[in-house]
């Protein structure tokens, strides 16, 4: 699956358990196996099998934080877009793992680290008990707290600051906070879509009125480069910088309200009714200034040399709706529910044996066929796209081309990433946030009756663990090649 997910757990080499209920161990090292975005499950991760709470971190010095910041102006120089897209997923990534930060420490567990991405060290800092810092691969972040298992070997003076010794309420905040903030974000942004920016109204949704007409220049040259044909009336009209609505003395701000008596309710309705009416004289019925009036309109014609359509050369008229902050809420709100619904339903399908065949089909056959028409929403499934999923390259592609057509697209776009980021975070696997959801849970109802905490052996979820994650990465390089090679356009 697409790099926005930390994988991380702990493993250990002990000999002795309990069959069920397992204490919290103090001679067992553990291992940190990093990956992308969630909270880290604690470990050493350090050489020698020493445990971490004896040796300092490596602190890395300036820099690291000066080329990190000349890369990212280069990009800037290259593609503004891309950065602000780059940027926007950083941020993301940061609010996540603030979510488990704050949650954590709020809840009174150890945090030894905050850091945004993996691999080495680019620049870090320590405060008071937790390392912050950058590291070289931006593909995900992650919070370390202690014992966020029972095999952790965590020093004796810390164990009751562990993530394993809190309540199950103050665990469960911990673990569901990532998504919490990822669902908050996209509320918050689904309210500055729909109350502050506003959303431009679809032309299938608004009346036909002219905004302006299509430049007689650029679409002549538009022609000649497909290869299309037209008459010679129309050429000639093309050719005088005028087109069919322009030359009839239709002006902008006229709103078209029938073509030969039949009535034009939205503006989509003008493309079927002059499709096959290319090189005739039809009367456009239209209001300007609140007075109806008429005019005739030879319409122009267009061949491909197989099918003909007619072009009349106007565009929509741009409207831009904007709703007052009650409305806005409540829009935000059921459209929230909508996207995380379909969210939903796309993972089932996605993760099912049929949609995971299709993906795999669709990935080996990259480059093969033409480009995707169409992208898919926060890489969730897609009908006419056979299952598509999109990497962090081809989110960041696909970003990129939001963000060009308008600050809106971007926002939504950056919703719709929230939304099913806070969706599969929460499926109920380790090491996915909602997989410690479900041991957490699992121990809470195992403690009914009980008068002592109860421990689930963690060591027995470690073989379906890394069967997860080799799905993911397997998708993951799979969904990278395939928008490479491939790309959604």
């Amino acid at each position: 699956m697409r790099a926005l997910r930390r994988v991380a757990w702990s493993m250990s080499s002990s000999t002795e358990r309990e069959r069920d209920v397992v204490t919290p161990p103090t001679d067992t090292a553990a291992e940190v196996v990093p990956a992308v975005g969630a909270v880290d499950a604690g470990g050493s991760g350090h050489p020698d099998d020493a445990p971490a709470h004896e040796q300092e971190p490596a602190q890395a010095g300036p820099l690291g934080l000066v080329a990190l910041v000349a890369g990212l102006v280069a990009i800037g120089f290259l593609s503004l877009p891309a950065l602000i897209v780059v940027l926007s997923l950083v941020f993301m990534i940061f609010m996540h793992e603030l979510g488990h930060y704050l949650t954590a420490k709020r809840a009174g567990m150890k945090v030894t680290e905050f850091f945004i991405g993996f691999g080495p060290r680019i620049w870090s800092f320590t405060r008071g008990e937790t390392e912050y810092g950058v590291k070289l691969i931006w593909a995900g972040a992650y919070v370390k707290i202690l014992g966020m298992n029972n095999l952790e070997e965590v020093d004796p003076a810390d164990e009751g600051r562990t993530y394993r010794q809190k309540s199950y309420p103050a665990r469960l905040s911990v673990a569901v906070a990532g998504s919490a903030m990822h669902f908050l974000m996209a509320l918050v942004l689904l309210f500055m879509v729909f109350g502050v920016v506003g959303r431009s109204v679809n032309q299938s949704e608004q009346n036909a009125v002219i905004g302006s007409f299509s430049d007689a220049e650029e679409f002549a040259a538009s022609l000649t480069a497909a290869g299309l044909e037209v008459d010679d009336d129309f050429a000639a009209l093309l050719e005088a910088g005028q087109t069919p609505a322009s030359a009839a003395g239709l002006e902008g701000g006229d709103e078209i309200l029938a073509i030969d008596g039949e009535e034009v309710e939205v503006f989509t309705d003008l493309g079927p009714m002059l499709l096959d009416k290319g090189g005739e004289t039809v009367q456009v019925t239209y209001e300007r200034d609140g007075e109806v009036s008429s005019a005739p309109v030879a319409v122009g014609w267009i061949s491909n040399g197989e099918a003909e359509r007619g072009f009349l050369g106007v565009q929509p008229n741009s409207i831009t709706d904007r709703r007052s902050p009650l409305s806005a809420a409540g829009e935000s709100a059921t459209t929230f529910v909508e996207i995380t619904t379909e969210s939903g339903k796309a993972l089932l399908n996605f993760f099912s044996p049929s949609g995971l065949s299709n993906f795999t089909s669709l990935a080996v056959n990259a480059g093969d066929d033409q480009p995707a028409e169409a992208p898919v929403s926060l890489g969730t499934a897609d009908s006419s796209n056979d299952g598509r999923i999109i990497s962090i390259y081809g989110a960041a592609r696909i970003g990129t081309q939001a963000t060009e057509q308008g600050l809106a697209e971007l926002l939504f776009f950056l919703v719709l990433i929230n939304i099913f980021i806070g969706v599969f975070n929460l499926v109920p696997l380790l090491p996915l946030d909602g997989g410690h959801v479900a041991v957490a849970s699992y121990e809470r109802v195992r403690e009914i009756g009980r008068k002592t905490r109860y421990h689930a052996d963690v060591y027995k979820l470690i073989p379906l663990t890394y069967g997860v994650i080799f799905v993911l990465m397997a998708v993951g390089m799979l969904a990278l090649y395939a928008d490479i090679f491939d790309p959604v356009v």
